[in-house]
């Protein structure tokens, strides 16, 4: 990934595993660490952060893009992507500031390669990923599985298990 600047580390998983719910838990437990997190999220669905009725709204439907949101405690930049094809995250990279970051999570882009963490939850009865991606180097499963020496196994209801696992990477 050429425009990766700090490591990255992936998560992936059938729709309903985890994933988010995971990483909520895993951010504060690497800051802790006193690691600096980024994260990307790839969605599959159209999605507006502004809304019918305010100006960034507004000025978007009038045909301006990018527009930058700016307060005093954030900024949001929304920029209008040609739907043609998925977005790659190389390309999504060069738009992300990772100069402060020490890690850059990613959650979605199953198909790229990169480090992953597979997610995989046995009653969702979904076929596991890692036999077809060989980026992914750990499997997190709510059950112990057989899986080959070089994918480690990780506990997915131990965040703080996953997190000491991704600060040995680093």
């Amino acid at each position: 990934m050429q425009n990766a600047h700090i490591p990255l580390l992936g998560f992936v998983a059938a729709s309903g595993t985890g994933k988010t719910t995971l990483l909520t838990q895993l951010i504060p437990l690497l800051k802790h660490h006193g690691l600096r997190i980024g994260l990307i999220k790839h969605s599959h669905h159209d999605f507006d952060i502004d809304h019918q009725g305010k100006d960034s709204y507004r000025l978007r439907m009038a045909g301006a893009t990018p527009v930058m949101l700016v307060s005093p405690y954030r900024r949001a930049i929304i920029t209008e992507l040609n739907a043609v094809q998925e977005p790659s995250l190389n390309e999504q990279l060069t738009f992300f500031d990772q100069s402060e970051l020490d890690l850059l999570l990613i959650e979605g882009f199953k198909s790229e390669a990169f480090p992953k963490i597979e997610l995989h939850r046995a009653a969702l009865q979904q076929p596991l990923l890692y036999p077809y991606d060989p980026h992914i180097i750990a499997l997190a499963s709510d059950t112990p599985l057989a899986t080959p020496d070089y994918l480690t196994p990780l506990d997915l209801n131990n965040p703080e298990l996953i997190a000491d696992f991704i600060v040995s990477l680093l």
